[in-house]
């Protein structure tokens, strides 16, 4: 069985969401964490997970609305939190490239999150692009105890640094691109106990799918390419990943 961790079923893609959760059980997907990325995501990924027992929810503003953040959403993000099927703050984080958001503000909102994430004793789901010295000195500064770097493309190097600090790194279908040597080392240098999979959907679909809408069933690519660079069988990546991802996340047993 697979654990998607990062999927974003509240988007417009998916207006067959049936139909894809039932390919995603008959692909052996147990459990997906939908993701949120703004107001409207989090409060649509709580309804979600209400109606479907195999969906939990984050709850959290993206870096790139991270101007709208304010104590007031802060505290709007907390009182999410009090549901049962909440189990992760973000995605949060910091994203330089292309963002009009100003990095101060998005240092700020960062650290916010951070805290909330501390009070309510949930883990952080991070995105973070070309920052990758800033995030880890927030991470730091903020004493943030447990994180999940969430589709991870950085380098070996990064990795370790990343790992070494105690957090978590999350592979998508960047691993199967053929231009994707230097996330393919960073899995290589990720001991098997600190990854998860996931999906990222609907972007990032794997190779095989590249360019058309990603959805949870698709993580079986990822889960075989790492087996593949790991040289171990498809059903440890499984195992292993699934467990990493329950105790992370606090999930029920199977």
């Amino acid at each position: 069985m697979l654990i998607d961790t990062h999927a974003h079923l509240t988007m417009p893609q998916f207006s067959d969401l049936p139909e894809v959760l039932k390919r995603a059980r008959d692909c052996g997907v147990r459990t997906i964490i939908n993701a949120s990325f703004d107001m409207d995501s989090s409060i649509g990924s709580i309804d979600m997970a209400e109606r479907y027992g195999n969906i939990f929810a984050s709850v959290g503003i993206h870096p790139h609305h991270a101007d709208t953040v304010d104590e007031k959403v802060i505290e709007e993000l907390g009182s999410l939190c009090d549901n049962k099927k909440v189990v992760a703050i973000g995605e949060t984080g910091l994203d330089y490239f292309e963002n009009p958001v100003p990095k101060d503000v998005q240092k700020k909102a960062f650290s916010m999150h951070i805290d909330l994430a501390i009070k309510k004793a949930l883990p952080l789901i991070l995105h973070g692009r070309d920052a990758d010295d800033d995030m880890l000195d927030i991470l730091k500064r903020e004493k943030a105890e447990r994180g999940v770097f969430h589709c991870f493309s950085g380098d070996a190097d990064y990795a370790r640094r990343v790992i070494g600090a105690g957090f978590m790194i999350s592979f998508t279908g960047i691993i199967t691109f053929k231009n994707a040597d230097k996330a393919r080392e960073a899995l290589k240098a990720a001991p098997l106990d600190r990854i998860m999979i996931e999906t990222d959907c609907p972007y990032l679909a794997p190779q095989i799918y590249r360019g058309k809408r990603n959805e949870p069933s698709y993580i079986r690519f990822v889960a075989e390419k790492i087996a593949e660079i790991k040289g171990i069988s498809i059903e440890e990546v499984e195992n292993v990943t699934s467990r990493n991802a329950a105790l992370f996340f606090g999930l029920p047993e199977a």
